[in-house]
């Protein structure tokens, strides 16, 4: 049941800053996850300040350098459909298109998508688990197998976007506005590792939103897809996942970016794995070599270890699939 909380649907980003400034405010996009979090007492709100109603947070537009601008409140499914996303950037067009149900996609925005809380039961359930104030995540000692096997420190989350990985391979730009004024993160850095804070997903501060999302021009001959494996087809979060985006000039790989989802607490990229196939041709072999360089150093634990051989196969079908 949800709690008692305030609403506000403010009509333009200055005000909406302003209502955020207040004790207790929390920011609403699409609400997919904001009023799941609430039903369930993950956190508290006084206040709910709804972007909704601010209309220069949404659209698609071409950038002056030919990259692309997204608006955090466009919808995935805008996201997944747009003719120039799905011509440029195939990779976010299907990460998009990948998220959730189809009625959750016609609601949930990019901006939320990448903003949103993980999915671990003890962190939605009634724990008190290090990421929300305690002292130890219970998933190391409990049920695991669904927890990363990169990157946990303290907290063994993996974060659930299936955009975010996309961004990151296409090296997006993350703009953000907030009481201190407007500032531009890397995707790659607009995340934090659980040994960074293990409170926190990312790198916003309070009164801070999204506000959109640019995706430099690619080079020629760039080509990218995302694959996601699941336990069910019509709608779930990645067990594994693979956001690949290759520059071929030749013949041969020029340039890669390959990030992991389902594994990680944060879009999770394997430099190994790229150079495993950057000067090559796509092919079986290099698939293969490239999918046990993405798995190497993986950590998983007592009942998640399924996802090292998940994951290669994952990597080796997305990089064939590119060849």
């Amino acid at each position: 049941m949800l709690p008692n909380f305030g609403y506000v649907r403010p009509k333009n980003l200055s005000d909406a800053l302003r209502q955020l400034a207040a004790p207790g405010a929390s920011v609403q996009a699409g609400g997919t996850d904001l009023l799941g979090c609430l039903r369930d007492g993950v956190f508290t709100a006084d206040t709910v300040v709804s972007l909704s109603g601010v209309p220069d947070l949404r659209g698609i537009r071409r950038a002056l350098d030919g990259g692309l601008v997204i608006g955090a409140m466009t919808t995935l499914s805008e996201v997944a459909a747009h003719p120039d996303i799905v011509e440029r950037y195939l990779t976010l067009a299907q990460g998009a298109a990948a998220a959730a149900s189809p009625q959750l996609r016609n609601q949930g925005t990019i901006g939320g998508n990448i903003c949103q809380r993980p999915r671990c039961w003890y962190f939605r359930g009634d724990f008190h688990c290090a990421r929300k104030g305690g002292e130890k995540c219970f998933a190391v000692e409990g049920e695991n197998q669904y927890n990363c096997i990169f990157g946990g420190d303290v907290c063994f989350i993996v974060h659930p976007s299936d955009t975010a990985p996309a961004l990151v391979a296409l090296e997006a730009v993350v703009r953000i506005v907030g009481p201190d004024g407007a500032r531009s993160v890397p995707a790659e850095k607009f995340f934090t590792l659980p040994g960074t804070d293990y409170t926190r997903e990312n790198v916003l501060v309070k009164g801070e939103v999204v506000t959109e999302i640019v995706i430099p021009p690619q080079p020629r001959g760039t080509r990218g897809t995302y694959r996601k494996v699941r336990a069910r087809g019509s709608w779930d979060f990645a067990l594994t996942g693979a956001a690949v985006v290759v520059t071929v000039a030749g013949g041969n790989v020029e340039r890669a970016r390959i990030v992991l989802s389902g594994v990680a607490p944060v879009p999770w990229r394997v430099p190994e794995a790229e150079r495993a196939i950057v000067g090559k041709r796509i092919t079986a072999r290099t698939a293969r070599s490239a999918a046990a360089a993405a798995v190497k150093g993986a950590q998983p634990l007592s009942d998640n270890g399924y996802k090292v051989q998940l994951l290669r196969g994952t990597v080796e079908e997305a990089l064939l699939s590119l060849a």
